[in-house]
């Protein structure tokens, strides 16, 4: 698999798999594949998270060893199922509280009525991970239950908690007005905040009980506090922006210090009638990933630098550098 097979693949976002040869099904509760059943496939050292849905124009099958993903006659891809740690490979990567009291109208989290792990459940969740001598990273997300503070709050003692197991910890939550200084003491390394789209009329419509502009404010104050090469943000593509606003956008957060994910739109039958998505075309990624990648080569900015969370991970993005090379 190449740069331009997983453009396509993540074009889709899905495929028709027998769902016995995924072995363990997971459920996601965060990310673009929340509530649905999904899987790592990687392929000559490239991987990509797609969803199992019998009505895919792709279909996967199992073929001398390997799974072999074909569009109709055509075959994209043979390689592995990955297997997950805790979220995705080689993390433990743990949404701390499966709801929330925002609500973006893309996003199913506030629509599942998920749970709030404790504290403590999530720190036996991470001691049963390092326990697999699997667990290279610790990367922490967590929607909104009552209040922002009080989830940077749960963030920052599950943070201090872990710094004995001597692996980088990322954390993404909601910004506070302390966040940065509070995660930073903990121990975290590296910080998400997620601006979601740089389109701003867009914002107002899609997260209008959200600041922009405050977020955007945090994440430069982390790259001072936590340096470069260590705050990132994920920038939804496929919400009815336009392609030059995608490149204001990217080039006014490369400014900032801060590395955008561009993370295709994924529609949701929870979310159905709220937004119109239209998931982006492999010709479409490609194009603004490759944009991306030369914003930030000038910038200085390198994605695969970072150890935790989505870009060491790649599997729901096209990586600039890991994908592209």
């Amino acid at each position: 698999m190449d740069a331009q097979t997983k453009a396509e693949l993540l074009a889709t976002g899905r495929v028709a798999i027998d769902e016995n040869l995924l072995g363990k099904t997971i459920v996601s509760s965060a990310g673009p594949g929340a509530g649905k059943v999904g899987f790592f496939f990687s392929s000559g050292g490239i991987r990509v998270k797609l969803g199992a849905d019998a009505k895919s124009p792709l279909k996967a099958i199992e073929k001398n060893g390997n799974i072999c993903i074909y569009k109709g006659e055509k075959l994209l891809a043979c390689g592995q199922i990955e297997e997950e740690l805790l979220h995705c490979p080689e993390q433990a990567y743990i949404n701390m509280t499966e709801t929330c009291i925002f609500d973006c109208k893309f996003c199913p989290v506030p629509k599942l009525n998920g749970r709030v792990k404790s504290v403590e459940e999530v720190l036996d969740m991470i001691e049963k991970a390092h326990d697999t001598g699997k667990m290279k990273a610790i990367s922490i997300t967590a929607g909104v239950d009552e209040t922002v503070e009080k989830e940077v709050e749960r963030a920052v003692e599950v943070v201090r908690k872990c710094k004995r197991y001597h692996v980088p910890i990322g954390v993404s939550v909601y910004p506070t007005i302390n966040s940065n200084k509070l995660l930073r003491k903990a121990g975290a390394d590296e910080i998400k905040y997620n601006v979601e789209t740089m389109d701003r009329q867009l914002y107002s419509e899609l997260c209008g009980d959200q600041d922009l502009d405050f977020i955007l404010d945090c994440l430069s104050e982390a790259v001072r506090m936590f340096g470069k090469n260590r705050v990132c943000s994920n920038f939804i593509i496929g919400l009815g922006e336009d392609d030059e606003t995608v490149m204001q956008g990217i080039r006014e957060l490369v400014r900032r210090g801060v590395v955008p994910i561009l993370r295709p739109a994924a529609s949701h039958p929870l979310r159905k009638g709220e937004v119109n998505i239209e998931r982006p075309s492999k010709e479409r990624l490609l194009k603004l990933t490759r944009f991306l990648r030369e914003e930030l080569d000038q910038a200085g900015l390198d994605t695969r630098l970072f150890r935790t969370m989505c870009l060491p991970c790649t599997g729901c993005d096209l990586g600039p550098h890991r994908d592209l090379g």
